[in-house]
């Protein structure tokens, strides 16, 4: 192996890893180590100016090799690739050390986090000399795009990227386009008219030349890989029909909380208890009375149906506070003499204009009481002497009094939830789901619309609850990062891949069993299995699977690995031996268990 010159950076991330890192003590430490020839320490690494340090020492000092001890490589690794890129070095022959999550966000001990910190930079160390240079590959970009679900989001990703005057196929199960916003009347906090909203984008839509609506159909096979995936889709009572497309942005919205299954509100058993839902069916309609005609006199709305529940869902669905307030206006104009009362929880009015909506709303005159977390007011049948049809049992946490209740209308806000089918879409384009059964984006803050499967983007209310504004921004998102790959016309391929020795394999196909992107396929002359590297996400589980040990996977050598390894222990063995720290200290001598009486 030829003589490496490698460049060591010790970033603080700030006070995130200098907090309890002793970085100046980590760079003198690993500058002694043979082969590095530079080590710093600097206070943002992935800086603009730390990234230029590197590359002006990468040509300074003829570096062969790189090591940055940072965050995760998960957050910056392209980062500091496309910096060493930049100098003229491989942007393989980089190595990370993470000494934030797993030294200074998971220690408090500043001198045994500090040592840890050089064990690992060590250990980079060691593997980035068997680092070897590889070369991306480029694979063709199809224009078409493929959005799933015609809701406000779908709508709005499809105009997005047909206005750029790219081929948009807009897949709605149902027979209708607007999704759940089709059912609503106003939205808070300004009051608009949600069929306004739509109507203009579902005409658009419908007219628009590169946008192609499929109603009735659905999704039934996602081949292939980013940039050139094969979809086949079906409506209702025809043959299935190819399509073939680049990208897949998925828009499938969620689905109300069935109010059933909290049996204290007797939804479905006592008329007069009405989902939220069902009462924007009233105010479209333009007429708010109860089951049996008459108009209401007393109208409770009750918050946090199915959500901030220990019993069913423990998030918040964000729009149910606004939505009843919202009622509290529109029940207001519609029925001037009722009296409205908002039983809730917390009031949560995060969003811009909110707060203002929720004063507004006060001073309406609507009477607020809340019930503690934890609780369920309970509804019941009012008796033949009372001037209601039903009675609320809650305790007020304010006064801390049991009070009953009458009422002519409950309203009960119910929560989003994921889709009962949200299960079968995460499987056919090959996404992750939650605990809660949302699917899961590739990073909650920097990347909040891509998903670990490359090419598949997400949108609105299948991610997790969100307002009308929050659906649309991520809609734009999702059409942006679309279209800046049409722009460049092919996609770039992470050399990061696995790699099959076809004499070793014996063609026993276990590897296509364990592929979680499903990237491995058979060569249908040899038998042998092939990786699809526009697929293959470098995760190693074919390579640990393999029986012949046939894969290897690029930068995961068992060469590389071990010498990670070796690293880390030769460290620990010094520090045994020598009686001294990583960083020089003296280190205690072990002591002698106390004998025994």
């Amino acid at each position: 192996m030829e003589p490496c010159r490698i460049g060591v950076y010790v970033c603080n991330c700030g006070t995130n890893v200098a907090r309890v890192v002793d970085c100046d003590a980590v760079a003198a430490a690993l500058g002694a180590v043979a082969d590095v020839v530079v080590a710093r320490s600097y206070q943002y690494m992935c800086s603009n100016p730390g990234q230029e340090m590197i590359q002006q020492d990468i040509r300074e000092h003829g570096l062969t090799r790189v090591v940055v001890a940072a965050c995760s490589p998960r957050m910056h690794e392209p980062t500091f690739r496309r910096a060493v890129a930049g100098a003229g070095l491989n942007p393989y022959l980089l190595e990370m050390a993470n000494v934030r999550e797993h030294c200074s966000w998971v220690h408090d001990d500043r001198a045994a986090a500090t040592e840890k910190a050089v064990s690992l930079g060590r250990a980079a160390i060691r593997r980035v000399r068997h680092h070897e240079p590889l070369e991306t590959r480029t694979v063709p970009m199809c224009e078409a795009t493929l959005v799933l679900g015609g809701g406000i989001a779908g709508l709005t990703a499809a105009l997005q990227l047909a206005d750029a005057d790219q081929p948009v196929f807009l897949v709605e199960r149902e027979a209708w386009l607007g999704g759940n916003v089709a059912r609503l009347d106003l939205t808070a906090p300004h009051l608009d008219s949600a069929r306004d909203l739509l109507i203009d984008r579902i005409s658009r839509v419908r007219a628009h030349r590169h946008i192609e609506v499929l109603q009735q159909t659905r999704l039934v096979r996602l081949e292939g890989y980013a940039g050139n995936f094969m979809a086949t889709v079906q409506t209702n009572g025809e043959r299935p029909r190819p399509l073939g497309v680049g990208s897949v942005i998925v828009c499938t919205g969620y689905q109300p909380f069935d109010a059933r299954r909290i049996e204290e509100f007797g939804y479905g058993r006592l008329p007069g208890v009405v989902t939220s839902l069902e009462l924007e069916r009233m105010l479209r309609a333009g007429a708010v009375v109860t089951p049996s005609g008459r108009l209401p006199r007393n109208v409770a709305i009750v918050h946090c149906v199915g959500s901030r529940s220990e019993r069913f869902h423990g998030y918040c669905s964000r729009v149910c506070c606004m939505t009843a307030l919202k009622f509290d206006h529109e029940i207001r104009a519609a029925l001037p003499e009722a009296r409205v009362l908002d039983l809730y929880i917390d009031m949560h009015a995060f969003g811009k204009g909110c707060e203002d909506f929720y004063r507004r709303s006060a001073e309406l005159k609507t009477v607020f009481l809340m019930y503690a977390k934890g609780t369920t007011p309970l509804v019941t049948a009012a008796g033949p002497g009372d001037e209601c049809a039903l009675l609320i049992a809650v305790t007020d946490v304010l006064s801390g009094e049991a009070v009953e209740i009458p009422a002519d209308l409950v309203v009960l806000m119910v929560g989003m939830e994921a889709r009962d089918d949200a299960d079968d879409v995460a499987r056919l384009v090959n996404i992750s789901r939650d605990k809660d059964g949302w699917f899961i984006e590739s990073h909650p803050k920097l990347d909040p619309v891509a998903t670990t499967t490359d090419g598949v983007f997400i949108a609105g209310a299948c991610q997790a609850p969100k307002d009308i504004p929050d659906s649309v921004a991520q809609a734009r998102a999702a059409a942006a990062r679309v279209l800046a790959r049409i722009a460049r016309g092919h996609l770039t391929v992470d050399a990061v891949c696995a790699d099959v020795d076809d004499a070793l394999c014996c063609g026993c196909l276990v590897c296509q069993g364990v592929c979680p992107y499903v990237a491995m396929t058979t060569d249908p002359d040899s038998h042998r299995s092939r990786v699809i590297p526009a697929l293959c996400k470098g995760c190693g589980t074919c390579v640990a699977a393999c029986p012949s040990g046939a894969i290897t996977g690029r930068q995961f050598t068992d060469r590389q690995i071990l010498a990670q390894i070796e690293g880390v222990l030769e460290w620990g063995s010094n520090r045994e031996s020598s009686g001294c720290s990583a960083t020089g200290a003296r280190t205690p001598a072990p002591t002698s268990p106390a004998p025994v009486a």
